[in-house]
């Protein structure tokens, strides 16, 4: 984890090494053979990162619009320094899909604002189960880099911070 100076300018790079972080993961059930992909996807990734499973914690709720509340909770024990929201909401024929993905995601924003604990976003909204498939994988390492990610992000800025 470095900052490099040029004059007055501090750039932070991007660092993906996971070794010592905390990582703490909610996946929705519903649309649970999805979910699964990206939950494997993404502890194969947090692996291959050098987050040990050890340092991992892992809890499932019923579906994406229960998954901010869960994070909320690991978020206010201060013991993780990235989380993961894992999940897919798939349109219908009804205005629910728009309700539970607008407020899911809306959820996911507000908790990480609220605790200062960045939060990767793998909610999954697709208009077809097909959708949903292809991509739950890429998105679930992609998750699992952007927590690694921005978790160092947020210890290079304390480092730098006077």
């Amino acid at each position: 984890m470095t900052a490099t100076r040029s004059l007055d300018l501090t750039e932070f790079d991007p660092c993906l090494d996971g070794a010592g972080l905390r990582i703490g993961i909610v996946r929705g059930r519903f649309n649970e053979d999805v979910g699964a992909v990206e939950q494997s996807a993404c502890l194969a990734e947090l692996e291959r990162l050098g987050v040990r499973a050890a340092q991992i914690v892992l809890g499932t709720v019923p579906g994406a619009l229960e998954i901010p509340l869960a994070l909320q909770k690991l978020a206010q024990t201060r013991r993780f320094d990235a989380l993961i929201a894992l999940g897919a909401v798939i349109r219908g024929d009804t205005y629910h899909f728009e309700v539970v993905s607008n407020e899911a995601c809306a959820g996911l924003s507000s908790v990480s604002l609220e605790t200062g604990v960045p939060i990767a976003n793998g909610i999954l909204t697709t208009d077809t189960d097909e959708q949903a498939q292809s991509r739950a994988q890429e998105k679930g390492r992609d998750c699992a880099r952007a927590a690694v990610e921005m978790a160092n992000l947020l210890r290079q800025i304390d480092d730098a911070t006077p």
